[in-house]
C-alpha cells in the first residue's frame, strides 16, 4: 500500500489504519472513553471539509474564505433533521414542534395564546426525511458555491479580491442566520438533539458508530479526491493555478474548472458539517464567523496545501494540539496558533507534508552518496 508513496501520504494511511484498528481497540479495552472517541469523530469531520478547501486552494490556486459557510450549511441541514426528531417527547414532529429558544407559533383569528398552534416553516419540512437531508446537505452548499463561483470566476475575480469577496459573503450569511426572523433559532442555533435515524444520540454505541461512519467518509473522500487530482482534470487544475492566462490561450475555459472544483469543495464542506453536528450536539451561526474561515485555512496551510494529505494532517494535528493545550494551559493556545501561522509563512511554506518529503529526500540522498 505504501510503496512509492511520499512520506506525507504514508503518514495519512497510517493514521487511517490507526483510526480503524487502534482507536476501537483502545476504546473497547477501556483505555480511552467514548468522549475521546466522539472528539476524534468531530476532528475527522473537520478533515473532510479541509480536503475540500485544499482542492480549491492547493490545486486550483484560489483562496476561499467561505469554507466555514459551507460547513455550517451542511451542519444546519442535519440540525434541522435532528430538531424534527428531538426535544421533549411529543413536542416535535413533522406538523408542529417546540424547542426552547426557538419557538414558532401561529395565532389563528379569535384563538388565544393557550390554544395557539405550533407550526414549522415550510422550508423546514424537507428536512424531516434523513435521505432528503443527506442530499440537501451537500447539494445546497454546492449550488451556493456554483452561483458565487460562476459570477465571480467568469468576471475574472481572483487572488485577494476573491478571498475578500468570499469572506464578505460569509459574514453576510452569519448576520442573516443570527436574525430571529429567519426562523433558524437566531444566535442560539439548533440544539436539543435526541435521536438520529431512530437511535439515541446519548448511546455510546451510537457515538462510536458515528465516529466509524465519519472515518469511512473521510477515507472515501480522500480516495475520491486523490483519484481526481491524478487524472487529466487534476493536471488542468494545476495548470489553472500555475498559468491561467496560458491555459486560456490553448482554448480552455479556466472559470468552468474553478466553478466545478469550488462546488465540489463546498459539497465536501457540507458533508463534514452534517457529520459534525450530531457528534457535537449543537450548530450555531458561530461556525460562520471569520474565525472559523481562518481556522480552515490554517489547518490546510500547516498540513501542506496541494497534497490532500496535508489537509488531513493539519486538521487532526492542529485540533489535537488545541485540545491538549486548552485543557492544560488555555492562555498559551493563542500564542501557539499565531506561531503556527507565522512559521508556515516564514519557515516551512510547504507545511508538515513538505517537511516529511524533505526528510525522505535527505535520506535518499544519503543512501545514494553511501552507494
Amino acid at each position: 500500500m505504501f510503496s512509492g508513496k511520499p512520506n506525507h501520504e504514508r503518514c495519512v494511511w497510517a493514521l487511517f489504519l490507526f483510526g480503524l484498528i487502534g482507536v476501537p481497540s483502545l476504546y473497547f479495552s477501556g483505555t480511552i472513553s467514548i468522549d475521546t472517541v466522539n472528539m476524534l469523530g468531530r476532528y475527522l469531520a473537520f478533515a473532510i471539509a479541509a480536503i475540500g478547501l485544499d482542492l480549491i486552494w492547493g490545486y486550483c490556486g484560489v483562496l476561499s474564505l467561505c469554507q466555514a459557510l459551507f460547513f455550517a450549511l451542511g451542519g444546519y441541514a442535519m440540525g434541522m433533521y435532528l430538531a424534527h426528531h428531538g426535544g421533549p417527547p411529543g413536542s416535535v414532529d413533522v406538523n408542529g414542534w417546540k424547542i426552547p429558544g426557538c419557538l414558532f407559533v401561529v395565532y389563528p383569528a379569535g384563538v388565544g395564546e393557550t390554544e395557539a398552534q405550533w407550526t414549522v416553516p415550510w422550508f423546514w419540512k424537507p428536512f424531516y426525511s434523513l435521505t432528503a437531508t443527506l442530499a440537501l446537505g451537500m447539494l445546497l452548499p454546492g449550488l451556493v458555491a456554483a452561483f458565487i463561483g460562476y459570477f465571480g470566476f467568469r468576471s475574472r475575480v481572483r487572488g485577494v479580491y476573491f478571498a475578500i469577496l468570499t469572506q464578505a459573503i460569509t459574514v453576510a450569511a452569519w448576520l442573516v442566520f443570527c436574525k430571529n426572523d429567519m426562523k433558524l433559532c437566531g444566535t442560539n442555533g439548533l440544539t436539543n438533539f435526541d435521536t438520529v435515524a431512530g437511535y439515541s444520540l446519548t448511546d455510546p454505541g451510537v457515538k462510536f458508530s458515528l465516529y466509524m461512519l465519519t472515518l469511512a467518509c473521510l477515507i472515501a473522500v480522500f480516495c475520491l479526491c486523490r483519484f481526481l487530482v491524478d487524472t487529466r482534470l487534476g493536471r488542468v487544475l494545476v495548470a489553472v493555478r500555475d498559468d491561467e492566462t496560458n491555459l486560456r490561450f490553448f482554448g480552455y475555459k479556466p472559470y468552468m474548472f474553478k466553478v466545478f472544483v469550488f462546488a465540489l469543495a463546498a459539497a465536501l464542506g457540507g458533508l463534514g458539517g452534517m457529520l459534525y453536528t450530531p457528534q457535537m450536539g449543537i450548530i450555531t451561526p458561530e461556525y460562520m464567523t471569520a474565525k472559523w474561515s481562518i481556522l480552515f485555512v490554517i489547518w490546510v496551510a500547516v498540513g501542506g496545501r496541494g497534497t490532500l494529505s496535508g489537509a488531513v494532517i493539519g486538521a487532526l494535528g492542529v485540533n489535537l494540539v488545541y485540545n491538549f493545550l486548552t485543557t492544560r494551559a488555555p492562555e498559551a493556545w493563542p500564542f501557539v496558533q499565531g506561531l503556527l501561522f507565522v512559521g508556515v509563512v516564514l519557515l516551512f511554506p510547504k507545511g508538515i507534508a513538505g517537511l516529511l518529503d524533505l526528510i525522505r529526500f535527505k535520506r535518499l540522498a544519503k543512501r545514494t552518496a553511501e552507494a
